[in-house]
């Protein structure tokens, strides 16, 4: 007797309930939608062609019903964020990678699933035209996307596709395009989509170099050997060769990335006693740990004006180091995935911090792509980042546009030192090398 092996059994089951068409139009919507990161990570990037990708998208997924909903959503959580499943590598899990791509796709899959659903099911409720009402569900869908953050991680932004566009990222903006669209489909007239034009904003070019009096430092130094006792004392020493480097060439301020020193600077006070010594003819903002004796953080260590400013990180990675998880499975999950490692603790308000006379706003790596970082519209903002778990990817690409998305929506300069991928300024949404 012939057995049917699981996997087929569900993949059969799969292929009967979405065909083929709707595999490939939510595939090419997701494709579509994904367009402006890969460009940009291949350094193809032009505004015309972002712009024309991104309504694209929106205008072939607001047609569509909820198979292609979920199909759509799942390629796009894939294409968007497959890289996420890659730090279990560095943890000795290849065999949870694919489990963890696979529940990546699920969750936008099952999210945007619910938006077309709701979408739908509006039309038994309101007395609103039968073709009309789904689209503008459907539309509002799209407009709060941006605020539902499964397990506390809030990198998916529709308006992002029109960061490096000739459209802006406001969500009024945002708007405008949503209902340009929906009129179109719903009047069967293209004439519509002249309302776009509302939305305009010129892409200019980028601005000349901001660091003249500013070193940020990029450093390539992988988890493996960041974490190897062994090899901090020529870690280290290289730190303070760029450190001295940049006394010669009369900087006024050096920036390093995140957990540079990969230890508890405070309770070193021989890298403290060299950092304050250096610190007379620099200033010096660096990464390390922090320990009050009972629980780590993750900080940032300003050493300027013969003193020293600790600012702690505020919204924690989900999972990397804090687990979103109610305590019960957050216990299970730490034992089983991370050797039983205690979560960081976050401080509760933002940090500001002054050097030579001017605010930082501080942030560290995953909390600088956080809306609560930008409260108050802070004028510059110093971010330190270690992207090392995620290499190669497209992690690095996708935290830029993130951050030029909200230096051009709050106007705040960026200054973004890095470990394995490049450091930048952002000003106006631009990328300054």
């Amino acid at each position: 007797m012939s057995r049917v092996v699981p996997w087929k059994a569900f993949l059969n089951k799969f292929s009967h309930y979405f065909s083929t068409f709707e595999l490939t139009r939510g595939f090419v919507i997701a494709l579509l939608s994904s367009g402006f990161i890969y460009l940009n990570y291949w350094g193809f990037s032009y505004p015309l062609v972002n712009t024309i990708l991104g309504m694209l998208t929106l205008y072939l997924l607001l047609q569509e019903e909820e198979k292609i909903w979920f199909i759509s959503g799942a390629f796009i959580g894939l294409f968007w964020f497959w890289w996420i499943a890659l730090s279990l590598n560095h943890y000795g899990m290849l065999w949870a990678i694919p489990i963890e791509i696979i529940i990546i796709m699920l969750s936008y899959g099952i999210l945007f699933w619910i938006i077309a659903r709701i979408s739908r099911k509006a039309t038994s409720v309101f007395p609103v035209s039968y073709t009309l009402l789904p689209l503008i569900f459907k539309a509002l869908g799209l407009l709060i996307l941006s605020y539902i953050h499964p397990f506390s991680f809030d990198w998916l932004k529709p308006e992002l596709m029109f960061v490096e566009s000739y459209i802006g990222i406001e969500k009024w903006q945002f708007g405008i395009i949503l209902t340009a669209i929906v009129l179109s489909i719903w009047k069967k007239q293209f004439l519509y989509l002249l309302l776009i034009l509302l939305a305009y904003q010129p892409y200019l070019p980028t601005s000349a170099k901001l660091t003249d009096d500013i070193t940020l430092i990029t450093t390539h130094t992988s988890v493996q050997d960041k974490w190897n006792e062994t090899l901090h004392p020529e870690q280290f020493e290289n730190i303070f060769k760029h450190i001295d480097e940049a006394i010669k060439d009369k900087k006024t301020l050096i920036i390093l990335p995140e957990s540079v020193f990969p230890v508890f600077v405070n309770r070193s006070q021989k890298l403290i006693d060299r950092l304050q010594e250096k610190a007379k003819d620099i200033s010096i903002v660096t990464g390390g740990l922090y320990w009050d004796g009972k629980t780590p953080r993750n900080s940032t260590y300003i050493f300027t004006d013969n003193k020293i400013s600790v600012a702690n990180k505020v919204v924690l990675v989900p999972f990397g180091e804090s687990n979103p998880l109610p305590d019960f499975l957050s216990d299970w999950v730490n034992n089983v995935f991370y050797d039983g490692a205690v979560d960081y603790v976050a401080s509760p308000n933002v940090i500001d911090y002054k050097i030579d006379g001017k605010t930082y706003r501080n942030a560290i790596c995953f909390e600088a792509t956080s809306e609560k970082l930008y409260e108050g519209e802070p004028k510059n903002m110093i971010v330190l980042s270690n992207n090392g778990w995620f290499i190669p990817s497209i992690e690095p690409t996708l935290q830029k546009l993130l951050l030029q998305y909200y230096s051009k929506k709050y106007g705040t300069i960026i200054y973004h030192s890095v470990n394995m991928s490049d450091s930048y300024v952002i000003k106006n949404g631009k990328v300054n090398l």
